[in-house]
């Protein structure tokens, strides 16, 4: 039997980039997200979704790439305290944004750690791209939403995005607003 750590040299180091000055050169497919790429901070603010009660949060997200045509997708956030220091981390979620079958349409695929998971289509537009959700599956402690939507925008170096969520079918309620930085 062949020692596993022997071949440690041979193993590629992990090539996503979120910097389109290194690594890899981005795929020409990803056009319609390019300025998507990098890596944004910011503040936003919450409802929840049952009972809409506010909170703030603090965010970081990472869409980055490995020359092939899709970009991976990370999201960390925490909420705050009222005086803006940080009370406990929150919601996490991984995935990829994936170009569809159109010019611009799109297809981003999402698991989080609550145990949802989900599979959302869209369509990119001039520093924009709206996203709904067509497929939600659940682990069996997660919290069951029905839907999801999302609007990211470029304005002025800021990524902006707004996101809906429905706990009953087509019943979508505002939750998350956030402002996000360049980093």
């Amino acid at each position: 039997m062949t020692d596993p750590g022997s071949k440690r040299a041979d193993i590629p180091p992990i090539s996503d980039t979120s910097d389109l000055r290194a690594g890899p050169e981005i795929n020409p497919t990803l056009l319609a997200v390019l300025p998507l790429v990098g890596s944004w901070a910011g503040h936003g603010a919450g409802l929840t979704p049952r009972d809409q009660e506010e909170f703030s949060y603090a965010q970081r997200v990472s869409f980055a790439h490995d020359g092939r045509p899709f970009l991976s997708y990370e999201s960390h956030t925490w909420l705050l305290n009222p005086d803006g220091s940080v009370l406990r981390p929150a919601f996490r979620e991984k995935g990829f944004l994936r170009v569809g079958p159109g010019e611009d349409d799109l297809e981003l695929l999402l698991s989080t750690a609550a145990g949802i998971v989900e599979v959302f289509t869209g369509v990119a537009g001039d520093q924009r791209w709206e996203l709904v959700t067509g497929a939600v599956g659940f682990s069996p402690t997660a919290k069951q939403i029905a839907g999801e939507r999302r609007l990211y925008a470029l304005v002025d170096e800021t990524l902006a995005y707004v996101q809906e969520l429905a706990l009953e079918p087509a019943e979508f309620r505002p939750h998350l607003q956030a402002q996000l930085f360049r980093v």
